[in-house]
């Protein structure tokens, strides 16, 4: 087992993690805000009091905030969440209203706030690229090496050699599809179909719920069938597949994050399954001490799943912005303020109640709530 890193080597770890992932976030907003014509008052990495500011050619403050969880783009006159004008800005110049935030039609605001998520991914995309063009992408096919005596694999009459061409209808192109697709399924009955001999046949398969530990002695939980792949082959990837490559790996961890959120939302899956900021910083100083690479993969893991959120129709994130400008789109108006309002309060409460949760969680994977309850029992 692998030592822990040490606290000073996490926090920075985690700071190089967050560090670039707020700040490619945050200047997708500002970059397409630009292009727009809109003015950008602030460009923030952190929040709270300023450590190191400055402010360029253009009138943008450039800050860094000591408390260094997200960041955020100040456009001109977008003084608010719900981002309505106020009697302020009606008394600007028409010159200078014409390069604020709010005068701009939904389909740019639209752009805008959509940009944010975009660059996370394209980000990721172009660092997933990036491994398989340096690296070349490891080639598998989903054939049963191995199959383990006692398995799920070998109850429902799977034997090495056999190819395993879908799961539930969802093709398996390469082996490490198969572990993905069953791996936050345990306990739940799937079609496998298999090639054995030239023929097909389908199996029906029930993932087993493993404990697993991982280096640095972490537990976790996943599903799994019991089966081995065969030789891992590594394929050159020319510049030109690499970026598919990129996009169809981000494409799959976005379907897995998806399923995961579907079945927290049905009552599949534990909330105690969630990890918040000091998980990730614990992670970020663990992937660091294997390495860089390890490092940049947790950046590009990590920037899809905040692409990924911010995309949620949740007021405060950006997909909830999204969610009323379809609305304004549709109705060719704004919703009512008040409405805005309450959604963005509500929003706000939900994100709130959910760092709570996540911290929660995070403390208790940590041994905190076992040592309090040894002390106090």
């Amino acid at each position: 087992m692998l030592e822990a890193p040490g606290i000073p080597f996490t926090i920075l770890a985690f700071l190089l993690v967050l560090g670039p992932l707020v700040f490619v976030h945050e200047y997708g907003h500002y970059i397409v805000g630009r292009w727009c014509g809109v003015k950008a008052d602030t460009f923030s990495i952190g929040f709270g009091r300023k450590i190191l500011a400055w402010t360029d050619k253009r009138g943008t403050e450039w800050k860094i905030g000591w408390l260094p969880l997200g960041g955020y783009v100040q456009f001109a006159g977008d003084r608010d969440a719900v981002s309505q004008p106020d009697a302020e800005w009606e008394k600007l110049p028409e010159a200078e209203r014409s390069h604020s935030f709010p005068a701009q039609p939904v389909w740019k605001r639209t752009l805008i706030v959509l940009a944010g998520p975009v660059t996370n991914f394209l980000f990721a995309i172009l660092i997933l690229a990036g491994f398989a063009w340096i690296g070349g992408t490891p080639t598998t096919p989903p054939v049963a090496g191995s199959v383990m005596e006692g398995s799920a694999a070998a109850a429902a009459g799977i034997r090495a050699g056999d190819r395993i061409v879908s799961i539930d209808g969802r093709a398996m192109d390469v082996f490490t599809d198969i572990p993905m697709a069953v791996a936050h399924r345990p306990g739940e009955a799937m079609d496998v179909r298999i090639e054995r001999g030239g023929a097909e046949e389908t199996l029906r398969l029930t993932p087993r719920l493993v404990k697993e530990q991982d280096r640095f002695g972490n537990s976790f939980e996943r599903g799994v069938i019991g089966i081995a792949a065969g030789e891992v082959v590594f394929e050159k990837v020319s510049l030109v597949e690499a970026p598919l490559i990129g996009l169809k790996q981000t494409a799959q961890i976005v379907r897995q994050t998806g399923e995961v959120l579907g079945q927290l939302l049905t009552g599949n899956r534990s909330v105690k399954d969630l990890s918040g900021p000091l998980n990730i910083a614990k992670v970020s100083g663990e992937a660091a001490s294997l390495g860089i690479a390890s490092l940049i993969f947790l950046i590009a893991l990590i920037s899809i799943n905040l692409g990924f959120i911010n995309l949620l129709p949740l007021p405060m994130l950006d997909g909830g912005h999204l969610l009323f400008y379809g609305y304004e789109a549709i109705r060719r108006r704004p919703a009512p303020a008040k409405v805005q309002e309450w959604a963005f309060r509500f929003g706000f409460a939900a994100v709130v109640t959910l760092m709570l949760v996540v911290t929660f969680n995070d403390l208790g994977s940590f041994g905190l709530w076992d040592r309090i309850a040894r002390l106090i029992g």
